[in-house]
């Protein structure tokens, strides 16, 4: 049964919500007011994998024909799950849809495979002898990739590159002239090696890296996904030091920023600045193809 009786009046002097404070009040709690003890600063045990992604169509172009995806997981449970990111850039070729076509089919199908056959084992703590490979999970899912794009795009063509972290390891595959570089506050290296007809002639002297910038087939690729009925992939693993990034982009991007100035810009700036002006920076220089980069940075 609730008490229905009246509540008791309060003092209006007593509810500091409503009463005003008198000057001899504040003056005695400004008295008695002594400094909160500072809190102790802990690292963060708990930094994470960051990213930042852009596309534009650029200057010239009037549609896009780059695809990218990113997946990144991040927990802290008992089962110690290891952080976990798949990062892809597409730079599609063909006819007004085909290449976004093409491109958005070789992300869209390996990014899917990738996500069953690597990262959910990890995430139901499956036996590690019933784990693929990490370098043949990327081998087995841009070959997929590669046989829904000849089928279902036959005109198409698009290069693809990506890698997979876990961790400090980068697992890395690549087909084509989009680009993946690991940038640290040292150097910037360039991991994969461009399939295109003038890289080829470099490397048998047969003209120079500045030669290369001016020649008419420098565009040609003589790999690439739906290009041909069979395909080679190029894979790799390295171990990333901390605060390392590794960046993707397509031809629209280091075909206009030097090597150098992604690397300063990708220090310079949060991963999602950088990626937008970068992005920025090749369209003032002409924009002349469609530009997209991905930049993840690791704590």
């Amino acid at each position: 049964m609730h008490d229905t009786s009246p509540l008791p009046q309060r003092d209006p002097q007593l509810d500091i919500g409503t009463a005003p404070m008198r000057p001899t009040d504040k003056m005695a709690m400004d008295a008695n007011t002594h400094e909160l003890p500072k809190i102790a600063q802990r690292v963060s045990a708990g930094a994470h994998l960051i990213f930042g992604q852009s596309t534009d169509v650029g200057m010239i172009r009037s549609n896009n024909q780059d695809s990218n995806y990113v997946f990144v997981a991040a927990s802290r449970t008992c089962d110690a799950i290891p952080e976990f990111g798949l990062f892809m850039v597409a730079d599609g070729m063909g006819g007004h849809s085909d290449g976004e076509l093409a491109s958005a089919t070789v992300v869209r199908v390996s990014a899917s495979q990738l996500l069953t056959t690597v990262y959910m084992p990890i995430l139901t703590k499956a036996d590690m002898s019933d784990r693929t490979p990490i370098t043949e999970a990327l081998d087995d899912a841009f070959q997929m990739a590669h046989r829904n794009l000849v089928e279902d795009v036959p005109t198409g063509g698009t290069t693809l590159s990506g890698f997979i972290l876990i961790g400090n390891l980068a697992h890395i595959a690549h087909v084509g002239d989009s680009r993946i570089y690991l940038i640290n506050e040292d150097r910037i290296e360039q991991l994969s090696r461009d399939h295109s007809y003038v890289q080829r002639l470099i490397e048998l002297e047969e003209i120079t890296p500045d030669q290369a910038e001016t020649h008419p087939q420098k565009s040609v690729l003589y790999r690439a996904l739906g290009l041909s009925e069979q395909l080679e992939i190029d894979t790799m693993t390295r171990r990333i030091a901390s605060g390392s990034s590794l960046l993707i982009c397509s031809d629209g991007l280091w075909g206009l920023v030097a090597d150098e100035e992604l690397r300063s810009i990708t220090l310079r700036y949060p991963p999602q600045q950088a990626c937008d002006t970068l992005v920025s920076l090749a369209n003032q220089r002409g924009g002349t193809d469609n530009i997209t980069v991905v930049i993840a940075h690791l704590p």
